[in-house]
């Protein structure tokens, strides 16, 4: 998901610096993110001086430290708390004075993420969906101290995006996994149960329901594993 957020930040003008953790890693992304703006360009989305203009936005990098300064971040590692705020420990060193740290996690408490830096008014969740250079919906969720400023910024930017903002309380799972989740574990009973098969349980819920994809379909985009970690991060906080 961060090459994606990159890809949207970077046609919408905005300088950025993708982090990975390795070089390799860098590099694929960019591959990646090339590939999804052709993408555009043969469905006349975005022009190829778009697609150029993007790309000469963006900038590999190993560590936040290569853009020292920095006004706004958004951390999109995997859904692991001390990962995440191992990254807000570096993000915080190397952010500018009042800069923005914005976490796309999909479950985890952004009030904990925002305990691990200096100030927790700056930190913000900025749940993005996947894919995001398609999909519209950012959802935001304020960590408990939180600032209106910091949220009204975050919004307004999701708008400069070209995305429709959506507010959140710090609740697991926020709207989107919390409605989303127990469905899909619901799906994978059915299954499990002998209900019906993979197929005709995904035909339900697109045809009955007018699901563009079926939950179980969903599941293996999503991936398996951080279906688990979100349904584990419910059951913990519920």
């Amino acid at each position: 998901m961060g090459s994606g957020i990159a890809h949207v930040f970077a046609l919408k003008g905005f300088e950025v610096t993708l982090v990975e953790a390795k070089k390799e890693l860098a590099d694929k992304a960019l591959a990646v993110i090339a590939k999804n703006l052709d993408r555009q360009v043969a469905k006349g989305a975005v022009t190829a001086a778009d697609k150029d203009a993007a790309l000469s936005r963006i900038k590999p990098a190993l560590s936040p430290k290569e853009a020292p300064g920095f006004q706004f971040a958004v951390e999109a590692v995997s859904e692991r708390m001390e990962l995440k705020t191992s990254v807000f420990r570096e993000l915080d060193a190397a952010a500018a004075p009042g800069a923005i740290l914005a976490t796309n996690t999909s479950s985890l408490s952004v009030t904990e993420i925002a305990a691990s830096v200096k100030d927790p008014s700056r930190v913000i969740g900025m749940h993005f969906m996947n894919p995001v250079p398609v999909m519209k919906l950012v959802e935001i969720i304020r960590g408990l101290q939180t600032s209106d400023e910091t949220y009204q910024v975050t919004r307004e930017l999701s708008l400069k995006l070209g995305k429709t903002p959506a507010a959140a309380k710090d609740f697991p799972g926020f709207i989107s996994n919390r409605v989303l989740m127990p469905m899909i574990n619901e799906a994978i009973y059915c299954l499990m149960e002998g209900v019906s098969t993979k197929e005709d349980i995904d035909t339900v819920m697109k045809l009955g329901m007018a699901h563009p994809m079926g939950p179980l379909q969903l599941a293996d985009y999503i991936g398996l594993d951080v279906c688990l970690a979100v349904m584990e991060v419910l059951h913990q906080g519920f």
